[in-house]
C-alpha cells in the first residue's frame, strides 16, 4: 500500500513537470496553476511519510521543475529568480508539513500506548476487585461457619445424654428379638447407627478441642448395604427403582463405616429428593486408577454445568429447605482419605457423584 501511494506522488510529479516543459513560457496562468499544484503531492509526501516523505517529494518537484527553469536561465533574471524561490518553498514547505505530521504521529503511539497501559490497569482492578469480592465471600461463610461449630459443640453436648437413653432402649429392644426373628436386624441397625451417631457426636467434641480419632474400619460392601437399608422406606415411599451393584474386590476393602455412611447417605438423600415418583437410582462401586470408585446416579434433572463446582461449597443448596452442608461435609471427609468427589452426567440424564478412595487410604485430621 505504501509503495503504490509513493508511486502515485512520483507519477503526480512527473506529470506536473512535463506539463510545466511543454507550456509555452508566456502562458504565465498555466504556469501559476502548475506551481501552485507542485505542493498538493509534497503536502501528501509529508503527512504520509513525515520529514522524509516531504523532503523527498519536494526534491523530487524541484528536480522535475529543473527544465522549466532552463527556459528564463539567462533571459529573464527577476522570473528565472522567482521560479528558483518556488524550489526553496517546496522544500520548506515538505520539512515543515513532514515534522506536523511526524509529531502527530508520535502523539497518536503516545496515547495509543497510554490507552492500552490504562486498559491493563483496568483489567488488573477488575482482577483485584474480583479478588476482594471472592475474598469478602470466604470471611463470611468461614465466620458462618465458625457460628456453626459453636453451635454444633453446643448441642453436641445436649444430645450425649438422650443419645445414651436411645442407645439403651435398643439394646433392650434387642433382647427382645433372638437371632432369626425378622426384625432382629432392624434393632442391630438401630443399635449400630446410634452408636455411629455417638461417634459422630463425641467427633464434633473433639474437632472443637482440636483433636479427632477415626472410628473402626467395615468393608465397603457391608456400608452401602446398610446405607441402603436405612433410607428403604424413603425409598419404597417415592417407589424408587433403587439398585446396588457393588464389585466382590471393592466389597472387601476397609473404611471408616460412621464416616463413609455419612457421605453416602448426604449422597443418596439428594439423589432420593432430586428424582421424581416412580424414578431410578443406581449405586456402584469398583476397582479404579489406585484405588476405588462409588458413584451415585440418579434421573433426574442433574445438575447444570455452571452449577457443579460451586455445589460443593457451604450454604450453597438447591433446595429451598437445605442447609448447603451436607456436599461440603461430604467431600471435606472424602478429601481426609486423600480422595476426591467428582459430578458429572449420568447416563439416566440426571447427575452422577462419583467417591474415588485411594488404596490403603486413612482419614488426615
Amino acid at each position: 500500500m505504501k509503495s503504490i501511494r509513493l508511486a502515485a506522488l512520483l507519477l503526480v510529479v512527473v506529470v506536473i513537470g512535463i506539463l510545466h516543459f511543454i507550456t509555452p513560457g508566456d502562458l504565465l496562468f498555466y504556469h501559476d496553476t502548475l506551481r501552485r499544484l507542485s505542493y498538493f503531492p509534497i503536502a501528501l509526501g509529508g503527512l504520509w511519510y513525515g520529514v522524509p516523505g516531504g523532503l523527498g517529494i519536494a526534491v523530487a518537484s524541484s528536480i522535475a521543475f529543473i527544465p522549466h527553469l532552463v527556459i528564463y536561465a539567462g533571459h529573464h533574471p527577476a522570473m528565472y529568480m522567482g521560479e528558483l524561490t518556488e524550489v526553496v518553498l517546496y522544500l520548506a514547505a515538505g520539512a515543515l508539513i513532514g515534522a506536523i505530521a511526524g509529531k502527530e504521529a508520535r502523539l497518536r503511539e503516545q496515547y495509543r500506548l497510554l490507552s492500552e497501559k490504562l486498559e491493563r490497569s483496568y483489567d488488573r482492578l477488575h482482577e483485584q476487585a474480583a479478588l476482594l469480592l471472592e475474598v469478602e465471600g470466604q470471611l463470611g461463610a468461614s465466620q458462618r461457619l465458625s457460628a456453626l461449630g459453636q453451635l454444633a459443640a453446643s448441642l453436641a453436648h445436649e444430645i450425649k445424654n438422650p443419645l445414651s437413653s436411645i442407645r439403651g432402649t435398643a439394646e433392650i429392644l434387642l433382647d427382645e428379638f433372638p437371632p432369626g426373628h425378622p426384625k432382629r436386624e432392624f434393632a442391630e441397625i438401630l443399635l449400630k447407627e446410634t452408636a455411629r451417631l455417638g461417634a459422630t457426636v463425641e467427633n464434633v467434641l473433639q474437632y472443637s478441642r482440636g483433636q479427632q480419632q477415626a472410628q473402626a474400619a467395615e468393608p465397603l460392601g457391608r456400608v452401602l448395604s446398610r446405607v441402603a437399608t436405612l433410607l428403604g422406606g424413603q425409598l419404597r415411599g417415592k417407589k424408587i427403582d433403587f439398585r446396588l451393584r457393588v464389585d466382590e474386590e471393592a466389597a472387601a476393602v476397609l473404611v471408616d463405616g460412621a464416616r463413609l455412611s455419612q457421605v453416602f447417605l448426604n449422597l443418596i438423600l439428594n439423589a432420593i429428593d432430586a428424582v421424581e415418583a416412580n424414578g431410578r437410582i443406581i449405586v456402584e462401586s469398583g476397582r479404579a486408577a489406585g484405588g476405588i470408585a462409588i458413584s451415585v446416579s440418579d434421573n433426574g434433572p442433574g445438575v447444570p454445568g455452571d452449577q457443579r463446582e460451586r455445589i460443593f461449597e457451604p450454604f450453597v443448596s438447591r433446595k429451598g429447605e437445605g442447609t448447603g452442608l451436607g456436599l461440603s461435609i461430604s467431600r471435606k471427609i472424602v478429601e481426609s482419605y486423600g480422595g476426591r468427589i467428582e459430578i458429572s452426567e449420568a447416563p439416566e440424564g440426571g447427575a452422577r457423584f462419583t467417591v474415588f478412595l485411594p488404596s490403603g487410604g486413612s482419614p488426615q485430621f
